[in-house]
């Protein structure tokens, strides 16, 4: 591997072993407190939003092996209400990666600590691009599944990656037809 630094670096450089899922996996807990919390006692989406990104990001660095940066929170979904008080457990792993981006599936569960309740509360797909010494985007490492789920979520995630490039193309279409690009 090259120093530190270096300009650069080729994809020679990189340890591009295919790695499972699990390999990724980051799991963050927290409790809820008032500050975390609008005025009718609901954790704001933001809190919950930098949790997923904290999460996601750990796990993405897990996989490429070092610096990996957010450039798209796609699918982020609020279902329940997480309240002050609630045990929020974030769950993230890699779901499949291209030559120097992948996408990162987040589950949000929170727990009532008096009821024991565990509630699904959010779940988030983002992409992560991974960067070289020289700040650049660099090869990552593909996803080796090693169960019919990690395969499912390997096929969902190249499903999204189309829609996202679709939808970017045809932005860029539109555009141009404006004379806007």
């Amino acid at each position: 591997m090259s120093e530190p630094g270096a300009e650069g670096a080729a994809a020679g450089d990189y340890d591009l072993t295919p790695r499972p899922p699990g390999a990724s996996a980051v799991t963050l807990i927290q409790q809820m407190e008032l500050a975390d919390a609008n005025l009718l006692g609901n954790v704001h989406g933001g809190v919950i939003m930098r949790l997923v990104d904290t999460a996601a990001g750990l796990a993405a660095m897990k996989h490429v092996g070092g610096p990996a940066v957010t450039v798209a929170m796609d699918g982020m979904s609020f279902l329940e209400p997480v309240v002050v008080g609630d045990v929020v457990t974030v769950r993230a792993l890699v779901n499949d990666a291209g030559r120097t981006s992948l996408e990162v599936g987040v589950r949000v569960e929170a727990e009532n600590i008096a009821t024991g309740r565990r509630t699904h509360t959010s779940s988030a797909y983002l992409v992560f691009v991974a960067l070289g010494p020289d700040g650049r985007p660099r090869p990552v490492p593909p996803v080796a599944p090693e169960s019919d789920l990690d395969l499912r979520r390997q096929h969902e995630a190249k499903l999204r990656r189309e829609a996202r490039l679709a939808r970017t193309a045809a932005i860029e279409r539109i555009r141009e037809e404006r004379g806007e690009a």
